[in-house]
């Protein structure tokens, strides 16, 4: 069996994501710090609901934590090393990862490290669009858009419309 989510209900889960950072942070400088590829688009997308707020300092950055990850084998199936791009200063700033899926924690473990090359944050925070559970490290959202009941071999299959065409969301069963 397949379940697959379609652009409304993707849609809704990034605005869930927005009204959540913006009832806890609403008026306090932040930074929106998405993970290649998806968590930047995703955070684009919060970005642009948030930016409607009038006098609200928001920052945008996007971090490659290729050559962070514990999965070296990711490196043969994504050979291509794409450009971080944190335009501000990280030290002292409160950062709101943003990942598409959060399953083992073992991405935001590589996005903590590489974050931490660019300063130290007063407060980092995760903001990610699905949660499937099943996680091998003790990291868990601050902010979630959509939660998905998952067994561990299942795949979730994100595409979102700026990479890949389309925005849907397949769980594979395995």
């Amino acid at each position: 069996m397949q379940q697959t989510l379609t652009p409304d209900d993707i849609a809704a889960g990034v605005d869930r994501l927005a009204q959540a950072i913006l009832a806890k942070h609403r008026g306090h400088p932040i930074a929106l710090v998405g993970i290649r590829s998806r968590g930047d688009e995703v955070a684009e997308r919060v970005l642009t609901i948030l930016s409607q707020e009038d006098d609200w300092e928001l920052s945008f950055g996007v971090l490659d934590i290729s050559l962070y990850r514990d999965d070296f084998e990711h490196l043969h199936e994504n050979p291509l090393l794409q450009e971080s791009d944190i335009g501000f200063p990280v030290e002292g700033a409160l950062i709101i990862l943003v990942d598409d899926v959060l399953f083992t924690g073992r991405t935001i473990r590589a996005a903590l490290d590489a974050l931490s090359d660019y300063g130290r944050p007063a407060k980092v925070e995760l903001a990610v669009l699905i949660d499937r559970g099943h996680r091998e490290m003790p990291i868990q959202p601050d902010f979630v858009g959509i939660t998905l009941d998952t067994r561990r071999l299942d795949h979730v299959l994100v595409s979102l419309e700026g990479t890949d065409g389309v925005d849907q969301v397949q769980v594979v069963e395995k």
